[in-house]
């Protein structure tokens, strides 16, 4: 039976909310969400399950621990191989220096594109999304003998950071963002007498959070793994990501591992914690935000 909801005085409903019986149908919806969410899961929970294996076990009760199959010698080949710690110093201060000018840059260059009117915005725009179709291993050579060469930027984190400082995807969400928000928000700034750099810093980018969230989101994972560009730019192994050093494991070490399909799974389980706690920290932010309060009427 469902109770039927009530109104406070000024007709709004009050703690007493209605309680609706589920249908078939939406008994069949969360069904399949179910189903999909442990098919989605499962090739993680392999990993892990398999990265702590002693003895690789490919049947189907390899699937389900084993207590007596469980270790943790697969990590500790791996640090003892390639200095992990050192190598996740590298990728964080890596990530962290592309995304930070990622966001700089993307903001500063969607912002203009979005609000600012000059000649050849148009023929820019059209440029920034040229860029998104051209795959970066082509640009890959000329980089590396401009950067290495005519910079002089090898062995160097800003080697590593320049090729990746302005991210086309970026630029785009930031002036799809900027272009929803208010044009009033702009103008009334601007009557105010505040210059553009201040109408951005103050009205546009406190706004800007969920595009922020979502352009680190959509372009930590691009860095983090990013093990080609590195590699060209670094061969001090003190200097290199934890992608890079995991690469050269797998190819080299691996192999001589006591269990080389552990040692994998142990590598790429490393490799994708940081992305998934980022994704559990900030996945209950991607709300949608009252972008037309700041407008009077």
């Amino acid at each position: 039976m469902s109770t039927p909801a009530t109104t406070s005085s000024k007709g709004e409903p009050t703690e007493q909310q209605l309680s609706v019986e589920p249908t078939p149908r939406n008994r069949l919806r969360m069904l399949i969400l179910a189903v999909g969410a442990v098919v989605f899961i499962f090739p993680f929970y392999y990993m892990v399950i398999g990265s702590l294996q002693a003895e690789a076990d490919k049947s189907f009760a390899g699937v389900l621990p084993q207590p007596d199959n469980m270790t943790v010698r697969n990590y500790q080949e791996i640090n003892e191989a390639i200095d992990a710690p050192r190598a996740l110093v590298n990728s964080t201060v890596f990530t962290i220096g592309v995304l930070l000018c990622t966001v700089v840059f993307g903001i500063l260059a969607g912002y203009a594109l979005a609000v600012m009117h000059f000649r050849g915005r148009t023929t820019v725009l059209s440029a920034v999304l040229l860029v998104l179709v051209i795959p970066f291993q082509l640009l890959q050579i000329p980089l590396y003998v401009l950067i290495v060469r005519a910079y002089g930027l090898g062995d160097t984190y800003l080697g590593m950071i320049i090729p990746f400082a302005i991210n086309s995807t970026a630029v785009f969400i930031f002036r799809q963002f900027f272009l929803q928000l208010p044009r009033e928000l702009f103008e009334a700034a601007r009557i105010d007498g505040a210059s553009e750099l201040k109408t951005m810093l103050r009205i546009a980018i406190p706004l800007a959070r969920p595009a922020i969230l979502n352009a680190v989101l959509l372009t930590f994972i691009g860095p983090w793994n990013e093990f080609l560009w590195p590699f060209l730019v670094t061969k001090q192994q003190n200097m290199q990501p934890f992608a890079v050093a995991l690469a050269n494991y797998m190819n080299n070490v691996a192999g001589r591992a006591t269990n080389p399909d552990g040692a994998n799974m142990a590598g790429g389980v490393l490799l994708a914690i940081p992305p998934v706690v980022l994704f559990l920290i900030f996945q209950k932010r991607f709300t949608s935000t009252n972008i037309g309060s700041g407008v009077k009427g």
